[in-house]
């Protein structure tokens, strides 16, 4: 019997042996295209072995067909790709934590714009350091999560021109993942986050933020003005990355609904799609009542 996971009436069914081959590497992220083909975000294994992780490696996107079969790659071009998200026009953007930049490319690869210093993290509280998730808005603005370095999130026009900056709270996260010094202070008020994991923004231009490990969604205008903020309880699942916390890890929104990523597998994708397990391949799920 195929297993079945999911929170209230959002309900899905694991296909099994999809794809037909196993991945290299961790796949971190897996976005859909208007087609069904698959962009997965793929951390390759260090040299040495082992798994690699938010910090600078080596990686690439891996292109699948619907059905799961391998159609192309774009080359190990990427450090570590994070966040993936294809907008209306086929068009994937990449938030890559290795490079400190968020990438928008054409279906095929081709770069159409960059944001951020390729390989140079931004001054403290400036884009980036370790972007987490890049999407636009209904008016074409790119909003950005700038999560492990910076608990940022940064507003910018579809050009490419910065707006603004909202957020606030020191880095300790990373300081703690990398074993420093803890020199910060946690930010836990209305409006500062403790690493801000995604971001979305709805059809009336409200932007949510996943603040994962003060695990709360908070709602803010599109300008950057605090509406509000829930926490979620009762769903949360084992987050794969640190054992034993239980985070949130990924938005997705279907209509003016929001529904929190829980699944220990990485992330759900559009129309019953999702990604599991981190070190083996992404998995294709259908949706079920």
């Amino acid at each position: 019997m195929a297993k079945r996971f999911g929170v209230g009436s959002y309900q899905y069914e694991v296909v099994d042996n999809w794809p037909s081959f196993e991945i290299g590497g961790v796949a971190a992220d897996v976005a859909l295209d208007s087609k069904g083909r698959a962009y997965v975000g793929v951390r390759n294994i260090p040299e040495g072995g082992g798994v690699a992780n938010i910090l600078p490696g080596i990686g690439q996107i891996l292109v699948l067909n619907p059905d799961g079969s391998y159609l192309t790659d774009w080359g190990n071009t990427f450090s570590s790709p994070h966040g993936l998200w294809v907008n209306g026009d086929d068009e994937l953007f990449v938030a890559d934590t290795g490079l400190h930049t968020v990438t928008r490319h054409a279906s095929a690869g081709e770069i159409l714009q960059t944001l951020g210093t390729r390989g140079t993290p931004g001054t403290p509280g400036a884009p980036f350091n370790m972007p987490t998730r890049a999407k636009q808005a209904p008016n074409g603005d790119i909003f950005v999560s700038d999560g492990y370095g910076q608990n940022r999130v940064h507003r910018f026009s579809s050009a490419g021109e910065h707006i603004l900056t909202w957020g606030g709270g020191d880095p300790v996260f990373i300081q703690k993942f990398r074993g420093e010094p803890v020199t910060g202070t946690v930010g836990t008020g209305p409006g500062e986050f403790n690493l801000p994991h995604d971001v979305t923004i709805t059809g009336d231009s409200r932007v949510f933020v996943l603040d994962r490990e003060n695990s709360r969604l908070q709602e803010f205008t599109i300008d950057g003005t605090f509406v509000g903020l829930q926490r979620r309880r009762a769903a949360r699942q084992r987050h794969r990355d640190r054992p034993g916390r239980r985070v949130p890890h990924r938005l997705r929104r279907r209509s003016r609904d929001l529904v929190g990523g829980w699944i220990a597998d990485r992330s759900l994708g559009r129309e019953g799609r999702c990604a599991g397990p981190v070190r083996q391949r992404p998995a294709r799920c259908l949706a079920r009542p």
